[in-house]
């Protein structure tokens, strides 16, 4: 592959990848909105918790054929994979309690922040912007460990519980995708200057 045609390549994941943080954003934007929307206890906050995981399932697969193929990409293939089994775990949870909600939600949250930090970290030399995702990756985690020891105690939790995680989600993937698009500008920017 001649040089001219790898910096083409780079830069159309580049974009894919910017305009990927956006609509990842807007989803999460979306999400936390419908979720003070409806009643804590609606079947629709249900549909909610179920959604949520099988978009980050769909998020991860289309990103990943997106950026190379899932080949190249197996921590999102994985994290697909984990995140579509969370979906069905959620859906069968919700029939037992919502403590077992949040536990699935948090070993989730555990699974998948560490597979997008994984992610993260491999884009590093070729991508700007992941060092929210490192970030967006590690508070996942740590969130994760918070949401199972909380499903442990007494206290009933809701969507509500869910939707500071999904907000704080939606702000590292808007950070990202604005800090791509800033180094995009400048790059055309400096290109310009010099042209």
């Amino acid at each position: 592959m001649t040089h001219d045609r790898l910096n083409r390549v780079a830069a159309d994941r580049e974009r894919w990848l910017r305009q990927y943080y956006f609509i990842r954003a807007a989803f999460s934007v979306a999400w936390v909105v419908a979720a003070f929307a409806v009643g804590p206890s609606s079947a629709i906050a249900g549909a909610l918790l179920v959604l949520y995981p099988a978009w980050d399932a769909a998020a991860n697969v289309v990103d990943g054929l997106r950026s190379g193929g899932l080949n190249q990409n197996r921590t999102q293939a994985l994290n697909a994979l984990v995140s579509l089994a969370t979906a069905v775990a959620v859906l069968i949870a919700l029939h037992v309690s919502m403590n077992l909600v949040l536990a699935v939600f948090g070993i989730w949250a555990i699974l998948s922040g560490l597979l997008q930090l994984g992610t993260a970290i491999r884009r590093w030399k070729s991508f700007g912007a992941q060092w929210a995702m490192v970030l967006s990756g590690g508070q996942s985690a740590l969130a994760g460990g918070f949401f199972v020891f909380q499903a442990s105690t007494p206290a009933v939790p809701s969507i509500a519980t869910v939707t500071g995680y999904a907000a704080v989600g939606a702000v590292y993937f808007l950070v990202s995708a604005i800090w791509l698009a800033v180094s995009e500008w400048r790059q055309r920017a400096g290109r310009a200057q010099l042209g």
